[in-house]
């Protein structure tokens, strides 16, 4: 199992921890997973943010109390502890970052990519909508470990 798919499955048990069943057809709570009105058990589940089928919503609402990896200002920092603050062209002491952003957008595009996903395959980032936020792995377990109830064992 992946990193991501780990962080995700317990993401999942905290959703189904922090949200209850809800009857949209009455309109009531459903805390044993049965509505006590009509007696359907397709139920909805209901958090601070409101109700929905399933429980992507709730797991979206974690994340937004998240921090998001700024990918271009870690890619670009990166850079500059290799490559230096500045490079020298002629006479000239220029952004080292800026040199490449504006010589080969291209490349510098292909190698934020990389680098990302080379954060992610060292279990150090990790997304949950293919790419377009990342988080890193010790603020999503931080949060999980914060907020996950311990079960009771008998």
């Amino acid at each position: 199992m992946t990193k991501q798919e780990e962080l995700q499955k317990q993401l999942d048990k905290l959703a189904y921890q922090k949200s209850t069943p809800f009857c949209y057809a009455c309109y009531k709570s459903a805390p044993t997973g049965r509505c006590a009105t009509c007696g359907s058990d397709d139920l909805m589940r209901e958090d601070e943010n409101g109700v929905e089928y399933g429980i992507a919503h709730v797991v979206k609402g974690f994340l937004d109390n998240i921090a998001v990896i700024e990918v271009s200002m870690l890619h670009a920092d990166m850079i500059k502890d290799v490559y230096g603050e500045t490079s020298q062209v002629g006479f000239m002491h220029l952004s080292t970052v800026e040199v490449m952003k504006d010589q080969d957008p291209v490349m510098w595009s292909i190698s934020e990519t990389e680098y990302i996903q080379g954060l992610e395959e060292d279990d150090y980032a990790v997304t949950f909508d293919n790419g377009g936020n990342y988080y890193h792995v010790s603020d999503i377990e931080e949060y999980i470990e914060e907020n996950l109830e311990k079960e009771v064992t008998a």
